[in-house]
């Protein structure tokens, strides 16, 4: 299918057609989680619709590098230059090391994902991980004239970029205004102005995260990693920057200053945005109890559902409404979503047992595929591509009853975009390939315990338990191959 797809481009608030850098590549950076809790549902929400745009993306031809990074340090309580370090904070209340902290909620948001099927991106780099780069960005825009050190710190002077390159280009925020409600500094801050942001802070005598620098030994400002990042995997300029609508401002415009501020262009040429979760009309928060985890929907133990929803029909859930939309999750709406799923998995069993005939009636199914691409390369459009699925479904209820028929040619092909666009673009799984899913991780697991448990034994010169693990292994065609680094296993 051609690759004419249009793209909602929040830079300028409408659609363009899409048009890669480097032809059939796309570089897409999608930020990431702050790894200080257990990943919520609405970060979800936005991590599965850019799923679904990589997924898409990939489907149409497309080879792509996908980075969504790590936050593992610098993003502190109030999301500006105040406040505590969320992840120290955890790792103060709880009495662990940071890093614990990080772990811990890394692996939550991992598997989180991996429940719901969500593909892992290209590259996951950290903050932590890429403190040199971040330190050699602020060389840069130090060296550009847009930043200054006071007392240790480094702030990007915002008011004196925006006398070269105007500040604000994403968000639509006048410099003006910025100035006019920004609420005076105190004694104790160390910028210039209020509107400016911080690149490096100082690290007070208690603060547990901190590294060397010219400067200091502090720690980076939230915005600096992200272009440190992009730019470092994807080069100065790139085809998608995504996130929540949350971050547009200061987040992500800070990061258009900063790229703006070294190479003189903007770094992105699409922003797209995914709009938030709330949940019974509310907006979700802990300090409400208007709030719920994935693995509290999954298991139902919770007091805002009466059961529970598993991952599959949750993804399908939020992939209903249009990513720029808001969505409303409340019982009745998830109800109705699990019947919808369990009626699209119903139509793909049927798909499989029905019966050719010379001719096709009631579908024109050309005109269907090309209604489904139509629905994804208008701005990711998956309402729509799942109403044409449902209208899929009704004609092969209707081919199973007899009422319609359909041609050798078109079952073969309805079958396959059938099952394209629910396994490969909307990234679901059938109950069974779910199962399917879970037992083979299961399945892995006990592996990898024999493969240690082999290991002990090679070490222990038990050579009669660890041949009696490899000849067993074998002899159900799983093959054990010993090397320096220890031994791994294949499956045949």
């Amino acid at each position: 299918m051609e690759k004419k797809l249009l793209v909602y481009n929040s830079l300028n608030g409408k659609k363009e057609t899409f048009k890669s850098i480097e032809k059939d590549h796309v570089g897409m950076y999608v930020c990431g989680p702050t790894v200080y809790n257990n990943v919520h549902l609405g970060n979800c929400r936005t991590f599965i619709s850019f799923d679904l745009i990589f997924r898409y993306l990939q489907f149409i031809g497309y080879k792509v590098r996908y980075v969504r990074n790590i936050t593992d340090a610098g993003h502190l309580e109030n999301d500006s230059d105040e406040g505590e370090d969320r992840i120290a904070k955890k790792a103060r209340l709880e009495s662990i090391e940071p890093m614990e902290v990080v772990q811990r909620y890394t692996t939550d948001f991992r598997d989180t994902m991996a429940k719901f099927n969500a593909l892992s991106p290209s590259i996951e780099p950290t903050a932590t991980g890429h403190i040199v780069e971040q330190i050699e960005f602020i060389k840069k825009i130090i060296d550009k004239g847009y930043a200054y050190q006071i007392n240790g710190s480094v702030y990007f002077d915002v008011l004196k970029f925006n006398k070269d390159i105007p500040y604000g280009k994403l968000s639509g925020r006048k410099i003006e205004e910025l100035i006019h409600n920004s609420r005076l500094l105190d004694g104790q801050s160390d910028k210039r102005n209020p509107q400016d942001f911080a690149l490096w802070k100082k690290a007070e005598p208690n603060h547990i995260m901190r590294w060397p620098s010219p400067w200091s030994d502090g720690f980076p400002g939230w915005h600096l990693e992200c272009t440190a990042m992009s730019t470092k995997y994807l080069g100065i300029q790139f085809d998608i920057h995504g996130g929540g609508m949350d971050l547009k401002f200061p987040h992500h415009e800070c990061e258009i200053a900063q790229a703006e501020a070294v190479y003189k262009k903007n770094p992105v040429n699409y922003w797209l945005h995914a709009n938030m979760l709330t949940l019974n009309g509310k907006k979700m928060a802990k300090s409400t109890g208007n709030n719920i985890l994935p693995n509290e929907m999954f298991s139902g133990e919770n007091s805002i559902l009466n059961k529970s929803f598993s991952p599959m029909i949750t993804r399908f859930f939020m992939l209903q409404a249009h990513y720029r939309s808001i969505v409303d999750l409340s019982q009745n709406a998830l109800e109705a979503s699990e019947k919808g799923f369990n009626r699209l998995v119903e139509g793909l069993k049927k798909l499989d047992k029905l019966e050719a005939s010379e001719v096709t009636s009631g579908l024109n199914i050309e005109d269907w595929i090309k209604s489904c691409y139509s629905a994804m390369n208008d701005d990711f459009n998956s309402p729509i591509l799942i109403a044409h699925m449902f209208d899929a479904v009704k004609y092969i209820n209707a081919v199973s009853s007899g009422i319609k028929q359909i041609s050798n040619k078109d079952l073969e092909s309805l079958s396959k975009n059938m099952k394209s666009f629910f396994y490969e673009v909307l990234g679901l799984l059938t109950p069974e390939k779910d199962e399917n899913k879970n037992e083979l991780k299961q399945l892995n697991g006990a592996l990898e315990l024999l493969m240690k448990i082999r290991d002990k034994a090679r070490e222990d010169k038990d050579f009669e338990t660890s041949d009696l693990i490899r000849d067993s292994l074998e002899k159900i065609q799983i093959q054990i191959n010993d090397s320096s680094e220890g031994a791994s296993f294949k499956i045949n």
